[in-house]
């Protein structure tokens, strides 16, 4: 099994920064992506940022440019630093891992928590 420590998170008010950390363990598991995924309040959850063991990166489009996603893949660690932060971000934010388990080859989803991120106006 994979076990997913998150920390970060909390309540900030309009233009400020927060920074969310995880951390994935697991014996047999080859940890190839990992990433952030958010849920709003009546909202379906949506990717936020993913960073891939090459270090590709992916951002949805309304946190480009403020958000900044980066992994320590030695310690299967994945970190998000939100800058610039709106009301509009303000959710549950889920840690994600896809690692490969190596006696099955095969590929599953893992997620945290879930961190409450609230930006106040």
């Amino acid at each position: 099994q994979v076990q997913l420590v998150e920390s970060g998170g909390g309540l900030v008010q309009s233009g400020g920064s927060l920074r969310l950390s995880c951390a994935a363990s697991g014996s047999g598991f080859r940890f190839n992506i990992m990433g952030w995924y958010r849920q709003a309040p009546g909202k379906q959850r949506e990717l936020v940022a993913d960073i891939t063991a090459g270090g590709r990166t992916n951002y949805v489009d309304t946190v480009k440019g403020r958000f900044t996603i980066s992994g320590d893949y030695a310690k299967n660690t994945v970190y998000l630093q939100m800058n610039s932060l709106k009301p509009k971000d303000t959710a549950v934010y889920y840690c994600n891992v896809r690692p490969l388990e190596l006696r099955y080859a095969q590929v599953r989803d893992y997620w945290g928590q879930g961190t409450q991120v609230t930006v106040s106006s």
